[in-house]
Parts: C-alpha cells; sequence; structure tokens
C-alpha cells in the first residue's frame, strides 16, 4: 500500500446525515436505572490517598511545535472562553468525553491557562453530587436535559488528563481528584460478567437480565494503566488483560472489526453486536485501534483487521463505516479523523517505521473528527515508547 492513506473529505449534505452520531444513540440507555445491579469490583485498601502529594518530576512533553499549532486551531474552533468544549455536529452540546479530551490535548501541548478553564467549566457544570464522576451531557438549549448518568470514556480520560496534568505542573489537588475517579470507576463502573472483569459504558442502563451492553471503545488502555496507578486493586490488570481478550473476541463481519457496541451473555460468555445499535464499525469502534496504537499493541488483531479495512474496502477512499451484518459500505466517505486513525495505524502496524502523515485539524469538518485528528497526534508522539517493552519482550 502507499505510505499514507488517502481519505476524501466529506461533503456538508453527508455530515448532516451523520451528525447525530454516537452521542444520540445513547439515548435509548444512558439515564436509564440499571436493571439488574452488580457489585460493584472491591478495592484494595485504599492507599492511593497517600501518594496525593507525591508527585514524580514533570514529563517532558513530545509535542511539537507544529502539534502546538494544530492545538491552536482546535481550541479557537471548539473551546469558548469559559472553557466549554462545543459538539459542533451534535446540536452545540457538550459532554465530559469532549471535555476530557481537550483537558488531555492542553496538558500535552503545556497551555495551563486553558486546561484551568476546560477543568474549572467541567467541574462547575458536570460534576455529580454523590460521586466523583461526571455527567456525561450538557446543553444550553433548555428543551435538551441535562443527562446526569456518566459516561465512562469521559470519566477515564478526565482522570487521566488530571493526572498526567498534576505531574507536569506539580499539582496535588488534581492528583488527588484523579485518584478519586479512579476508585468511583472501579466502583461504578466495573463488573464481574461470566468471569470476566468488564468496563460498563456508565453506571446505569447497561447490565440486562441476560446479559450486559459493552463498548469496546471505552477500553482506552494507556488512560486506564495511569488509573491503576492512582487507585491500586488487582481488578485493573483483570480488566486489561479481559479487555485485551475483548478486543480479539468481539470481531464480526467480512472483516472480522469490532462493533460500535456489544452484548456479553452472562451464562455463556458469548459476544455479539448489541441488538439496540445498527451493528456497524463506525465512529465509536474507530477509537479501538487508536488506543491499541497509544498503548504499543502494535500487532492487535483489531487494528490489524481495522488497517485490512481500510486499505482493501474501497482502496482510495476511506469508508465512514460498514455493517458486519451485511458488509455494506457508507456511501460516503470517512472525514478526516477517519483518515488520522489510518495512518496512525498503518505507522504502528510498521512498529512505528513508517511514517504516514497524520491530517490537520483543518480538515476536519466537526468537533469529533478534530479530535480524533489531535488524539492521533498525541498517539503517534506516545504510541513508540510504549511499544517499546514489548519490542525488548519480543527479541
Amino acid at each position: 500500500m502507499s505510505q499514507t492513506i488517502h481519505s476524501s473529505e466529506v461533503q456538508a449534505a453527508d455530515q448532516a446525515s451523520v451528525a447525530p452520531r454516537r452521542r444520540t444513540l445513547l439515548r435509548g440507555l444512558l439515564g436509564v436505572a440499571a436493571a439488574a445491579a452488580l457489585p460493584g469490583v472491591a478495592l484494595a485498601p485504599a492507599s492511593g490517598q497517600a501518594l496525593g502529594p507525591m508527585l514524580p518530576a514533570p514529563p517532558q512533553s513530545s509535542a511539537t511545535e507544529a502539534d502546538r499549532a494544530e492545538w491552536a486551531g482546535f481550541r479557537s474552533r471548539f473551546i469558548t472562553a469559559e472553557g466549554r468544549v462545543v459538539d459542533t455536529a451534535n446540536g452545540g452540546i457538550s459532554h465530559s468525553e469532549g471535555q476530557g479530551y481537550a483537558m488531555l490535548m492542553a496538558e500535552w501541548t503545556n497551555d495551563r491557562a486553558t486546561f484551568e478553564r476546560l477543568l474549572n467549566w467541567t467541574r462547575a457544570h458536570l460534576r455529580r453530587p454523590n460521586d466523583a464522576l461526571f455527567a456525561w451531557r450538557w446543553s444550553s438549549n433548555p428543551q435538551v436535559a441535562r443527562d446526569t448518568n456518566s459516561a465512562t470514556d469521559g470519566d477515564i480520560v478526565i482522570g487521566w488528563a488530571l493526572q498526567r496534568a498534576a505531574e507536569r505542573w506539580s499539582v496535588p489537588a488534581w492528583h488527588t481528584m484523579a485518584a478519586a475517579i479512579a476508585r468511583d470507576v472501579l466502583r461504578l463502573s466495573v463488573r464481574e460478567v461470566a468471569g470476566r472483569t468488564v468496563l460498563l459504558p456508565g453506571p446505569h442502563g447497561f447490565e440486562k437480565q441476560e446479559f450486559v451492553v459493552l463498548n469496546p471503545s471505552y477500553y482506552n488502555t494507556p488512560a486506564l494503566r495511569a488509573l491503576a496507578r492512582l487507585a491500586p486493586s488487582p481488578a485493573w490488570a483483570k480488566l486489561e488483560a479481559d479487555g485485551k481478550w475483548l478486543m480479539t473476541a468481539a470481531r464480526f463481519g467480512r472483516w472480522d472489526l469490532p462493533a460500535d457496541w456489544i452484548e456479553l451473555n452472562r451464562r455463556t460468555g458469548a459476544v455479539s453486536p448489541a441488538a439496540e445499535w445498527a451493528p456497524r464499525f463506525s465512529w465509536d469502534a474507530i477509537r479501538v485501534p487508536l488506543f491499541q496504537a497509544w498503548a504499543g499493541e502494535c500487532q492487535a488483531p483489531a487494528l490489524g483487521a481495522a488497517l485490512n479495512f481500510w486499505t482493501n474496502a474501497t482502496p482510495g477512499r476511506l469508508p465512514a463505516w460498514t455493517d458486519l451484518r451485511t458488509g455494506a459500505l457508507a456511501p460516503y466517505a470517512g472525514h478526516a479523523g477517519v483518515s488520522a486513525i489510518a495512518n496512525l495505524s498503518y505507522n504502528a502496524k510498521s512498529g512505528f517505521g513508517q511514517k504516514a502523515a497524520i491530517p490537520s485539524v483543518a480538515r476536519a469538518t466537526d468537533y469529533y473528527g478534530a479530535a480524533l485528528v489531535m488524539l492521533a497526534r498525541i498517539a503517534q508522539q506516545e504510541g513508540p515508547a510504549a511499544a517499546r517493552p514489548q519490542m525488548m519482550a519480543s527479541l
């Protein structure tokens, strides 16, 4: 294949057709009381609390001047003066995922002022009263209700960003906040199901009598590893190991790709695409290879399958999604975020020996595409270091 995977731009009409995409799909479950709540995974003694003031030396940022320029472009387009990240393709709502992603970008580029604005807005508008997690959705439109159920992908990336920021700028209070998030993720969003330790998409609405609903793209391995250091528990290692099993087992269709949403049967442990969503590899599942590359898992089967799909499904054009039952492809190309993750996956598959270019934020037509571009840039810088221990072990 050519060194760089190309994707045509999505036309405005096509963007309008996918604008509601991922987050509106959550309406069927988020905010609904759990049907069959199970006990949370027990924490080890709260030894992490004593570590609050004991911070390592500030890390060196891998961000280049070009990366900082890309961040400036993202910041000017999608972040308000108050620190709210605006999802421009979903009616201008804000959500914990977007706040966490932007906090991570601000930390990476050493932009403390923006980080603090993002954190302050997040705590003021999304903080839940009875735990350390965050409401997943906020809107300035009074007709769109604030949804106070949390989304685990947002929670863990906010915790990760706080942990990194605490070390970069020597702020023990942020370390303490991150540790509290880690403990509540374990307590409220981690369960034992069919002999596996799994990560629920949120505390409520995903546990059914016969199965639990999971989202493979919520398994953000670099973030989970960081949280594991903040709230020590044997559950983290089992969560990562069972997550790797899930990423391998839960692949479907002609291309052996992960689905956006899946069901794990409580009795048999079988996995299948979730019945309440379209059985697609699309806007959620494309984050699976992103986080695998970021974690240095260069030979992960799901990453290789995604790269094979993007390379061979429609050469010269990246489909926005594929139906895992019928094999049908999206009639429009994926946006710049898809191109960014495809090129990152190509680089990772080679052990980061290849240098396919990550597209510019300017090519992204909405918040989510731009966020994926920025996250791919960070993963491109940090993935090689994460992969190095694995490469050494294989020698």
